[in-house]
């Protein structure tokens, strides 16, 4: 059972920045490993995410360009660090780890394993 924490989360205002972590408690440079958030109201919805094997990156179109995701293998930590962040950012973002075999495309929810409790972020306008 892998146990993910996510931290950073916060109230700032339109325009600044905010880095999220999520803390695995294992190894987790195999697992593919994803960002998503929910608004009040909506379905949890795909931000980004980062293959583990070669890298690759993939990213929503609400965010691209001012997000980015990273992993710091040996902290077995995931960074999401967002720029330009405006009102509609607002959602609680959950980490999410997809532990191989892989289950699906990375912009899916089905497609992980194991998700954190998530942390708020609050933009205000």
């Amino acid at each position: 059972q892998v146990q993910l924490v996510e931290s950073g989360g916060g109230l700032v205002q339109a325009g600044g920045s905010l880095t999220l972590s999520c803390a695995a408690s294992e190894r987790t440079f195999t697992y593919n490993m994803g960002w998503f958030r929910q608004a009040p109201g909506k379905e949890r919805e795909f931000v980004a995410a980062m293959r583990w094997n070669d890298g690759r990156t993939y990213y929503a179109d609400s965010v691209k360009g001012r997000f980015t995701i990273s992993r710091d293998n040996a902290e077995d930590t995931v960074y999401l660090i967002m720029t330009s962040l405006k009102p509609r950012d607002t959602a609680v973002y959950y980490c999410a780890a997809d532990v191989p075999p892989p289950l699906g495309p990375l912009d899916r929810p089905h497609s992980y394993d194991y998700w954190g409790q998530g942390t708020q972020v609050t933009v205000s306008s």
